[in-house]
C-alpha cells in the first residue's frame, strides 16, 4: 500500500474514534466502544471490575457478506497474538444467527478487511474473514458447537480458532485461515443481533490477551485437519481434525464418508464427522497418500509399500476391507487414477530411474507406458468421460498441468504461470479442474508449506484461487470431489 494511502486511513480511523466511541477508563483491557455501520439501535458495553467481565449490547442488520453493522469494544494491537475469552449469550434471543465473539479489523470503516471467531445464537461456531477492502465474508465452520470458551491466535499471515467446553482444556478446532492483515489493527470482542430492530446481549469473561512470539519448527507439533470447500462460496467445513498425521481424502461416491490414510493405514470416517473406523487392509500396513475407490464404490485401489524391498506397488481389496490383490508387480508405483468404465488404472511409476506415467488393466498384467519426456511426470487423472487423462509434468521447467488422450497421445499444456501445479482432479461433471500449488521456488511436493488448493474452469481456462493453507504433500494427492461436484475435500496442517 501506498504511504499517502496509509496516512488517509489512519487519519479517518482517528476521526471515526473522535466522533463516534465512547473512550473512557472504565473498559479494562480495551480503550473503545462504538457502533460499526449503520445500526438502528445503538449499542453499549458494561465492563465489570469486580471480575473484569463484559456485558455487550448490540443491534446490527449482519456482520456477514459485505454487512457490517454491530457494537463493538477494541483497541490498537500489532503482532501475533493469543486472545480467549469465555462467552455467553443472555436471554434466549430473537435471531439464531445472532453472532457475538472476537474480532479483529484492519480498520474501522465499514467493509474493512476483518476476521473474527463468533459464536451464533444457535451454537453455529466459525471463523469469517474478509479478505480486500468491500469484498465479501468467507467462512470456515467449526464442528464443535456453543464451546464455553473460543481461542482466536494471529501466527503470521495464519489465524487459528481453538475452543474448549466447561471444566475442559482449551484445544485447536481446525479452523485456520491465511489472511494478510498489516499493523497496527484493531483487536476486541462485538456483538451483532442479526436484526436491526433488536438488541441482543452477551457476556464476555475470563479474557486473556497476550503478545505471542513465533514457536520453532522443530519444537512443533502437527495437527491435521480434514476440511470440505464449497467451489461456488469458497466457504469451508470441518470434518475432523487431530494431532495425528493424515492425508489425502477421497470422498466416497454415494457421499457417506471419507478415505484417508494416516501412519500406513487406511481409515473410513462419515461424511458429518465421528469416530474414524479403520480399513482392514491384511498385510499391506505402509499404505501411503496414494489411495482411491472404483468408479462403482465397490473397491479400494492402494499403494503400499510393505514388500520386502520397499517399494510401493498398487493392490486392490475391497471397500469394507480385506486381502488385496496386487496390480503392479513393478515397483515403485504409486496409483492416481481409475478410468470411468472402472476397467484401468493410471499411475506414475520410475523405472530405470525415470518417472513417468503407465496404465494397467485393473486385472493386472503388462503395463503401459503413456509419457517419455525429460524430467517427472505425475499425478494422473482421468477425465469424467474417459476420453482424457490430466497430469503434471516438469519438461518445461517448472512443475504444470497437462492433458493427454487416454492412450497417449496428445500431450498439451493447460497451465503456464508463476507456479508449481500438482495434482490436477477433474470434477464429476466435467467443467473443473482442481489442484495443488505451490510457490515458484519449492521444489517437489514437500509438507509443510504454504500453497493454494486452485480451481480451473475447463471451458474457458480461467483460474481461481479456492483455499489458501498451510499443506502440500497429503493435502489433495488424490481425487477428493463431491459426488455433485460442488465441493473438494482436503488436509490442512498446523505446527504449533
Amino acid at each position: 500500500m501506498k504511504p499517502h494511502n496509509i496516512l488517509i486511513i489512519l487519519f479517518i480511523n482517528i476521526l471515526f474514534i473522535c466522533s463516534c466511541s465512547n473512550n473512557n477508563s472504565n473498559l479494562g483491557i480495551f480503550d473503545f466502544s462504538n457502533d460499526i455501520g449503520n445500526v438502528a439501535l445503538k449499542g453499549n458495553a458494561v465492563f465489570n471490575k469486580k471480575d473484569s467481565s463484559y456485558i455487550l449490547n448490540g443491534s446490527g442488520e449482519n456482520m456477514w457478506f459485505e454487512k457490517d453493522e454491530y457494537h463493538y469494544v477494541y483497541k490498537s494491537f500489532s503482532g501475533d497474538f493469543s486472545f480467549s475469552t469465555n462467552l455467553d449469550w443472555i436471554g434466549k434471543g430473537e435471531n439464531a444467527h445472532r453472532k457475538a465473539g472476537i474480532i479483529i479489523r484492519q480498520d474501522l470503516t465499514p467493509g474493512s478487511p476483518y476476521i473474527d471467531a463468533v459464536i451464533h445464537g444457535d451454537g453455529l461456531t466459525s471463523i469469517q474473514y474478509r479478505e480486500i477492502p468491500n469484498g465479501i465474508t468467507y467462512e470456515v465452520r467449526s464442528n464443535v458447537k456453543m464451546p464455553k470458551r473460543i481461542n482466536l491466535q494471529k501466527e503470521g499471515e495464519f489465524f487459528y480458532l481453538s475452543t474448549a467446553n466447561e471444566n475442559e482444556d482449551i484445544k485447536f478446532a481446525g479452523n485456520s485461515v491465511k489472511l494478510k492483515i498489516s499493523n497496527p489493527f484493531f483487536i476486541g470482542i462485538g456483538v451483532c443481533s442479526h436484526d436491526n430492530n433488536v438488541i441482543e446481549s452477551a457476556e464476555f469473561s475470563n479474557l486473556s490477551l497476550k503478545k505471542k512470539s513465533k514457536m520453532k519448527e522443530e519444537n512443533s507439533n502437527l495437527q491435521s485437519t480434514l476440511e470440505i470447500v464449497n467451489i461456488e462460496t469458497k466457504n469451508r467445513k470441518i470434518i475432523y481434525s487431530t494431532n495425528k498425521h493424515i492425508e489425502a481424502p477421497n470422498w466416497s461416491g454415494d457421499s457417506s464418508f471419507f478415505i484417508y490414510n494416516s501412519e500406513g493405514l487406511l481409515f473410513k470416517i462419515p461424511l458429518e464427522g465421528g469416530t474414524p473406523e479403520k480399513i482392514n487392509t491384511h498385510l499391506s500396513t505402509k499404505c501411503n497418500n496414494d489411495h482411491g475407490l472404483s468408479p462403482d464404490n465397490k473397491q479400494i485401489v492402494i499403494s503400499d509399500q510393505s514388500s520386502i524391498d520397499g517399494k510401493s506397488r498398487i493392490y486392490i481389496l475391497p471397500v469394507e476391507g480385506g486381502i488385496p490383490k496386487l496390480i503392479t508387480k513393478n515397483g515403485p508405483s504409486y496409483w492416481h487414477g481409475w478410468s470411468p468404465d472402472g476397467n484401468t488404472l493410471a499411475y506414475c511409476a520410475e523405472r530405470d530411474g525415470l518417472f513417468d506415467i503407465y496404465t494397467i488393466s485393473v486385472n493386472g498384467g503388462t503395463e503401459k507406458r503413456l509419457t517419455n519426456a525429460e524430467g517427472l511426470d505425475d499425478g494422473p487423472d482421468y477425465s469424467p468421460d474417459g476420453k482424457y487423462i490430466y497430469f503434471n509434468s516438469i519438461r518445461t521447467g517448472k512443475m504444470e498441468i497437462w492433458r493427454m488422450n487416454a492412450d497417449g497421445s496428445d500431450q498439451i499444456q493447460i497451465t503456464d504461470d508463476e507456479y508449481n501445479n500438482w495434482f490436477p482432479h477433474p470434477s464429476p461433471d466435467g467443467k473443473w479442474l482442481v489442484f495443488l500449488t505451490y510457490d515458484k521456488d519449492v521444489v517437489g511436493h514437500p509438507a509443510n508449506k504454504d500453497v493454494m488448493i486452485r480451481i480451473m474452469s475447463i471451458e474457458t481456462g480461467e483460474i481461481d484461487v479456492l483455499v489458501k493453507l498451510f499443506g502440500g504433500q497429503g493435502t489433495i494427492n488424490v481425487p477428493s470431489w463431491s459426488p455433485d461436484s460442488k465441493n473438494v475435500a482436503f488436509v490442512s496442517y498446523r505446527l504449533h
